[in-house]
């Protein structure tokens, strides 16, 4: 979440039993960094960073997650972008492991520059977008979307993602008007991509993580649950 998981966050999100963490959302161009500006302004939490300082900062970052000889897993960063060169460029840091395109941020005025979810009402130019990341990045690739937005078809959106390469879908199963997720959704992806699925919304205990595994996703993502530095339940035992 922007503004509260960076680098100490994530290096202690790792005795947790995460065999992946994720910093961000950063925003990393001139553009995405002037709207966070605003966003800030109007007291939401975000990183407060020039988008020329990025990657010292996410080097410095990365080093406090990576620099343990007791955890062996990855680092992924969630970026937007108005283009893929800024995105590219950080997927060559040396502890970068995933670059996640940011198609989920619905905030104004991060969608008003056609970045974040405002990206899912053009599938093709996602794909392009995607494309472009997985054949230059020296990282994998993970794309994170929000399902069931007005107008945007989640399946078409699926298809588009895995047809332009990326390794990972990580699909916030949001269903507007409901606390609990969507795992139908995720059913219906999962019939339409061998992509390796990251489920989110709503874990925030074994019964909730487990319905989202048993509805397709091979994966599971936690944020607010574990925004204290804990979590309400074993990760093990799911």
């Amino acid at each position: 979440m922007a503004g509260i998981t960076d680098g100490a966050f994530c290096r202690d999100m790792t005795t947790l039993g995460f065999n992946m963490v994720t910093l961000g959302g950063y925003n990393a161009d001139e553009a995405t960094s002037n709207a966070g500006k605003k966003i800030l302004a109007r007291g939401r939490p975000e990183f407060d960073l020039d988008s020329g300082k990025l990657i010292g900062h996410l080097e410095e970052q990365t080093i406090l997650v990576k620099d343990q000889d007791s955890w062996e897993g990855f680092v992924s960063v969630n970026l937007r972008a108005i283009t893929p060169d800024p995105i590219i460029e950080v997927s060559r840091l040396n502890n970068v492991d995933v670059v996640e395109i940011n198609a989920h941020c619905r905030q104004p005025e991060i969608t008003e520059l056609g970045c974040g979810q405002s990206l899912l009402k053009t599938p093709e130019h996602l794909e392009e977008f995607t494309s472009e990341v997985v054949n230059k990045a020296k990282s994998n690739v993970s794309v994170k979307i929000r399902a069931n937005v007005q107008g945007v078809d989640d399946l078409e959106i699926a298809r588009a993602i895995e047809h332009a390469g990326a390794d990972y879908l990580h699909v916030d199963a949001m269903k507007p008007g409901y606390k609990s997720a969507d795992h139908e959704i995720i059913r219906s992806i999962r019939q339409e991509t061998s992509m390796f699925i990251i489920g989110n919304n709503s874990i925030t205990d074994i019964e909730s993580a487990q319905k989202m595994l048993a509805a397709g996703a091979d994966g599971i993502s936690i944020a607010r649950a574990a925004i204290k530095g804990k979590l309400p339940f074993d990760l093990s035992q799911i």
